[in-house]
């Protein structure tokens, strides 16, 4: 008897971020195409975590997450936006903020419920939607900027929006929203009983200058704005901010009533997370809360640093605002679709990158592919002068 059942995601595959770090392994390539560091965090935080495992937290913390990351979060949150959540009602610590965006469309996306995504979109929202239910529609970031369309938007809500997922600083775009983007968001959904999941995992990401970007001033979280925090399920990531992306911890911000379906699901998702870590994230950011303030100036200084690697080459730049990511075009060089450009280019010149078409619903192909410049100096160095040589 065949077990063979039709598959929830047929047209879901490994995502690209494996396949092109699995190639770069093979070929020896240098992986600027998933998004990680290649530097360690900070002594003091690898010291916390081996201290409170020698210390006994090595069972399960409380399913919310410990208390005292929670409270300092809550600081933070208060500190950078002046928004007050609640540590017992309003954080939850989650595994990693895919887990976190998962978790939220569970709790709230019902069958045939229609869920606004951005494209070019992150490969994990739709998804989750669809593992729910739910239907994807699309909304456009306008090339070459990747601008939001609010007439666009206005026009895709119907009676059966439920949710709208939004991502600023963007992955893979490296564009951020202004104080007139999250105004627009918060009329559209006044009145309405939709919901918004804020992936702000680069929150500490946005740059003062250059790079080709309008300046940004500051990160627009929807934390700031009370007419979007009251509908808001926000979303961040200690793995982006404190160099950990492999520890997979995370956080989600929403009002008590939100909270409170999230945990419903959290709790059978994955109930909680590693205990050590949540304990060494809080005492690391009470010692030394200017290390998020700083994170901004640090990848300003790599992404200008990349961008100068490939001064003379014929990889044309976009505009970069925020993120770890610098997208470039490159049909002065070829005329190949995106996907068997990046894979050559791992095979041939041994750069990886990821080819922005995958994030598209469409497959539409701008000739356009992201470098991730999380990395050191000598590793940016190395890629680029196998960059110009194309």
């Amino acid at each position: 008897m065949s077990l063979y059942f039709p598959s929830r995601l047929p047209n879901v595959g490994t995502t690209i971020f494996t396949v092109m770090s699995r190639l770069a392994v093979e070929h020896g390539a240098i992986n600027l195409s998933q998004g990680f560091p290649d530097f360690s965090p900070s002594p003091l935080l690898l010291e916390r975590v081996t201290h409170h495992m020698a210390a006994g937290a090595n069972q399960y913390p409380p399913m919310a997450g410990v208390a005292a990351l929670r409270e300092a979060i809550a600081e933070k949150v208060a500190r950078l936006y002046l928004a007050s959540y609640d540590p017992e009602s309003e954080i939850t610590v989650t595994a990693g903020a895919t887990q976190a965006i998962y978790t939220a469309i569970a709790a709230c996306v019902r069958s045939g419920d229609e869920v606004i995504v951005f494209a070019p979109v992150y490969d994990s929202y739709v998804p989750g939607i669809e593992l729910n239910g739910g239907r994807a529609v699309y909304a456009h970031l306008r090339f070459p900027g990747y601008r939001p369309d609010w007439d666009e938007v206005r026009a895709l809500i119907t009676p059966r929006t439920r949710m709208i997922i939004i991502n600023s600083p963007h992955n893979p775009s490296g564009s951020v929203w202004s104080t007139d983007d999250m105004a627009m968001l918060e009329t559209l959904v006044r009145n309405t009983k939709i919901v918004v999941v804020s992936d702000e995992v680069y929150e500490h990401v946005v740059f003062t200058a250059d790079g080709g970007a309008p300046t940004a001033r500051r990160h627009e979280s929807v934390s700031r704005y009370p007419g979007l925090r009251e509908r808001s399920f926000v979303v961040s990531s200690f793995g982006k901010t404190y160099h950990v992306t492999g520890w997979k911890v995370a956080y989600c911000l929403a009002p008590r009533a939100l909270t409170s379906e999230f945990r419903k699901a959290h709790q059978f998702i994955v109930f909680t997370v590693h205990h050590p870590s949540q304990l060494a994230l809080a005492d690391f950011m009470r010692a030394q809360p200017e290390f998020a303030d700083k994170l901004a100036a640090f990848y300003q200084a790599r992404r200008d640093f990349f961008r100068r690697q490939l001064d003379g080459s014929r990889f044309v730049l976009l505009p970069c605002a925020g993120t770890y990511f610098q997208l470039a075009t490159y049909s002065a060089i070829s005329d190949e679709p995106d996907t068997q450009f990046v894979q050559r280019l791992t095979r041939e010149h041994g750069v990886a990158a990821i080819p922005v078409s995958v994030f598209n619903p469409d497959g539409e192909d701008r000739r356009v592919i992201r470098f991730c410049f999380a990395k050191n100096e000598a590793t940016l160095a190395a890629a680029g002068e196998r960059l110009r040589k194309l």
